[in-house]
């Protein structure tokens, strides 16, 4: 029992690790903010408002011993969401561990080290997908010969679905990385083939549960199905306790909603019995999202709350009693396999391809997640699909849990950032120069070769080097990767209702009356690659007649505003879900500014409160959506309006 955590600072999250362990939590689970996430120091330009954010800065080995400080590590399961630099955090774990006086065998915990998933939905890539697999291949040699108690890798499915994809894509996908993944190491030749079996033993899952109850433990029956047969026919593993699927869940995000979120509550709830109450489907470690995480970042309370929902389930019901409920459920197991059979049929595509890094490399992944997601965003506009207090039984009593909304959610001191650069200038001022750089020149020549990439990465953790040292030697030898968006493949997708056809008429009228087509740019500042929302609004936007710019994630201010200046485009909207709106949306209006298009109009989409929403808008920021906002199409009928009113300013200055 765990709760996904971290924020701020590292002895602020150490603090909040202490009280979750005292009240009963039993591992810890480790958010890292977006800067660790993408392998940057808080002082990169990239940073700007992300330190702290989402997740717990960890720069270097000193963050990391003060992140874990009191707590013995070597009797501690310990998960960490970490993809990209899964190396190096896990390099910087182990190294804290030894100063504590642990036996590296005994550590016990998980890095979750999936990239694929990245590159599809996250969006914290760093590297090329060769190199990347080349990463995850080593960590995994690395702790099947060194660290037996720890999960290599955390195969993630939870964030697909987040990004749209359906049961059948969601096992597919994730089990087509799994295959990529095990490819790699037996063909890498760091594991005897004898040892195999141990590698597959060691592979773990993380997935998500929604809120269709029996859809989503079918899935997760048909997941743990096709997992016993792959390794079984694809890897020649005979034991069964090495075939067994074994898997976390975080529970779905993606429809908790900012209308009436006390709903949230029992929809966690419900997605929670979807892999809890069938035994032979049953989660090894649950964590729950919180009441108001479409609000902004949890406090401490609202993690608590989610906490004692696991368990009562536990302690209280008679639920871990009694063997499966569901066995011989005829609508279950045919259920569980049509599922598995539709999977197994995607898979063979993907084979088919050439595999999954093919498949993300084409596009074809990111395609069909796009288009899926953008179906499920129809069939809510539409009413096809129910969500209670967004588009039926909308009617509600005003709500004491949001009256004072600012309260109800946690925020992240500004200051905190500045605290992280002195700290990090501050370790590399108390270093000894000429050992980091040894150990980076032997990360250098080795990253060259096809040596394991492990003792290298110890040798700079010990050296002190940085994180965003460390993944900058990596990005000279193995360059950058910007991953297809998956947009261009899923216009067409909206229900033709009558509302899309009169947007697409003041569309073509207002285009008419400008002289050009509208042109809209949708743009991610700063590191946060959540990039669902955006996609949508450029699917939408061109399905409904404008010309949609849309160059992915991780861009600068500055890159935005050179953007909208040489597309010259007629409005410029900023997706932003990782709460820096604060800082990063008034430094795109500034670059705007200078470089003479103060006047195109500004519109921002993410999780803002109310009192930052009032902040943007008095900065010139024309228009602020957030999760309540659901209508995509409404969203764009008022982007033309401000389109109108920005050209009529103009219009009116010019004549002046």
């Amino acid at each position: 029992m765990r709760t996904y955590a971290g924020h701020s600072t590292p002895a602020e999250s150490n603090a909040l690790y202490r009280r979750n362990l005292a009240k009963g939590q039993t591992g810890l689970s480790v958010a890292f903010d977006l800067p660790t996430q993408t392998g940057y120091d808080p002082d990169s330009v990239l940073a700007r408002g992300e330190v702290g954010k989402v997740g717990v800065p960890v720069a270097h080995l000193g963050d990391m011993r003060a992140l874990f400080d009191g707590i013995p590590l070597e009797r501690m399961n310990t998960s960490m969401t970490i993809n990209a630099p899964a190396m190096w955090l896990l390099a910087l774990y182990q190294v804290a561990a030894e100063e504590q006086g642990a036996d590296i065998a005994a550590l016990a915990g998980t890095t979750q080290n999936d990239i694929v998933k990245e590159y599809l939905s996250r969006g914290t890539y760093v590297f090329p997908p060769g190199p990347s697999l080349r990463l995850i291949t080593d960590t995994i040699a690395y702790t099947v010969a060194n660290m037996p108690k720890w999960n290599p890798i955390n195969i993630c499915s939870y964030h697909l679905q987040e990004a749209g994809a359906q049961p059948v894509q969601e096992v597919a996908y994730a089990l087509s990385t799994a295959i990529a993944v095990l490819d790699g190491v037996r063909d890498s030749g760091q594991v005897a083939p004898e040892d195999f079996g141990q590698v597959v033993g060691r592979i773990s899952f993380f997935v998500n549960a929604g809120v269709r109850f029996v859809e989503e433990m079918c899935k997760l029956r048909a997941f743990g199905a096709l997992w016993d047969r792959i390794t079984r026919e694809r890897y020649g593993v005979t034991d069964e306790k090495l075939r067994r699927f074994r898997y976390g869940v975080q529970v779905n995000s993606l429809g908790l909603t900012e209308a009436q979120p006390e709903n949230n509550v029992q929809r966690i709830l419900l997605e929670m019995l979807a892999v809890t109450l069938s035994k032979d489907a049953r989660a090894r470690a649950v964590q729950l999202p919180a009441w108001n995480e479409a609000l902004g970042l949890p406090r401490p309370w609202d993690q608590q709350w989610s906490l004692r929902m696991q368990q009562v389930l536990a302690y209280e019901s008679d639920l871990l009693e009694y063997p499966d409920l569901f066995a011989g459920s005829k609508v279950v197991e045919a259920k569980t396999d049509e599922i598995a059979e539709a999977a197994y049929a995607e898979i063979e595509r993907i084979a088919d391809l050439g595999g999954v890094v093919a498949a993300v490399e084409s596009g074809y992944l990111k395609a069909q997640l796009v288009g899926a997601h953008a179906e499920r965003r129809a069939r809510i506009e539409s009413g096809e699909m129910v969500v209670v207090g967004v588009n039926k039984f909308t009617e509600t009593e005003p709500n004491p849990l949001t009256a004072d909304l600012d309260a109800a959610i946690q925020t992240v001191d500004p200051a905190v950032e500045q605290e992280a650069v002195r700290s990090l200038r501050a370790w590399k001022a108390g270093r000894d120069q000429a050992a980091v750089d040894a150990a980076l020149e032997r990360l250098r020549r080795e990253a060259a070769t096809t040596a394991n990439l492990m003792d290298a990465t110890l040798a700079c953790v010990r050296a002190g080097v940085t994180t965003g040292e460390w993944t900058g030697v990596l990005r000279e030898v193995f360059g950058e990767f910007r991953a297809p968006t998956g947009v261009s493949g899923s216009t067409g997708t909206a229900i033709p209702s009558e509302e899309l056809v009169e947007l697409r008429r003041e569309v073509d009228q207002a285009s008419a009356d400008l002289g050009r087509r509208l042109r809209l740019l949708v743009g991610k500042p700063g590191l946060d690659g959540h990039s669902n929302g955006a996609e949508q609004i450029a699917v939408r936007a061109r399905d409904a007649g404008f010309e949609v710019v849309y160059q992915g994630i991780r861009l600068t201010p500055a890159q935005i505003a050179a953007a909208a200046v040489a597309e010259d485009v007629h409005c410029v909207g900023l997706s932003v879900l990782s709460g820096s709106h604060l800082q990063l949306v008034p430094e795109v209006l500034a670059e705007l500014r200078a470089a003479g298009a103060g006047g195109v109009p500004v519109v921002v989409g993410g999780i803002i409160p109310d009192a930052d929403a009032r902040a943007l808008r008095e900065a010139g920021v024309a228009a602020v959506f957030t999760p309540k906002d659901f209508g995509i199409t409404q969203i764009l009928h008022t982007i033309v309006e401000e389109i109108r009113r920005a050209g009529s300013a103009l219009s009116s200055t010019t004549a002046v």
